[in-house]
């Protein structure tokens, strides 16, 4: 059964839209060893078609003008690519295919027992509906120590919450903080008489 993986850079105001002033200034080496480690053993990568057409219209390019950066660019072609998208058009990238409806598509993927793991890069749409249909298996955040201010936000307004359970922390030189969290239950029921002894100064 496959694992469903988000992966997403972050502000600290919860901004997950990436704006280059904010993002690359914090980029060293630890962050990219962080991305390294999302993208190993990737099976199929699922995308929003704004992530898709984004990483479509830089990559291939990337993979042929043969840079630093063209082994990782090789990598993204060759994966097998499912894209949450109802248009028509021509998807071009090699091994890319639409998926018209995400849940349906997603369901099969983490029931195909050929299928490890599926990671999901960006796609802020995505990833709000993978949790609301309880299909998220892991939420790998990379928290940028900055204020955003503007731009799309990961977490909407709405309802259910989402408890949360941190499987694993990291703190790189920059002041970023990587996040590993797996969907979980709230840890009680307890309101606020339930903990008056846990208060400062309770006898």
């Amino acid at each position: 059964m496959a694992t469903i993986v988000s992966t997403l850079f972050i502000s600290l105001d919860g901004v997950a839209e990436i704006d280059p002033a904010w993002h690359f200034p914090y980029f060293d080496e630890n962050m990219g060893a962080a991305v390294g480690e999302d993208y190993e053993d990737v099976d199929v990568l699922l995308l929003g078609r704004v992530t898709y057409d984004s990483f479509a219209g830089a990559w291939p390019e990337r993979e042929a003008a043969g840079g630093q950066d063209a082994t990782f660019a090789a990598q993204l072609g060759d994966v097998r690519k499912v894209v949450a998208t109802r248009g028509a058009q021509e998807l071009g990238w090699r091994h890319a295919e639409a998926a018209p409806d995400l849940v349906e598509a997603v369901t099969a993927l983490k029931a195909d027992v050929g299928i490890g793991k599926v990671l999901v890069a960006g796609s802020v749409s995505v990833v709000r509906q993978l949790l609301a249909a309880g299909l998220l298996d892991e939420l790998r955040l990379l928290v940028h120590p900055v204020a955003a201010r503007h731009g799309e936000r990961l977490f909407d307004d709405g309802e259910p919450i989402y408890p949360l359970r941190l499987l694993r922390s990291d703190v790189f030189p920059t002041g970023v903080v990587r996040l590993v969290y797996a969907p979980s239950q709230l840890p009680g029921t307890q309101g606020y008489e339930d903990v008056t002894d846990k208060v400062p100064g309770a006898a």
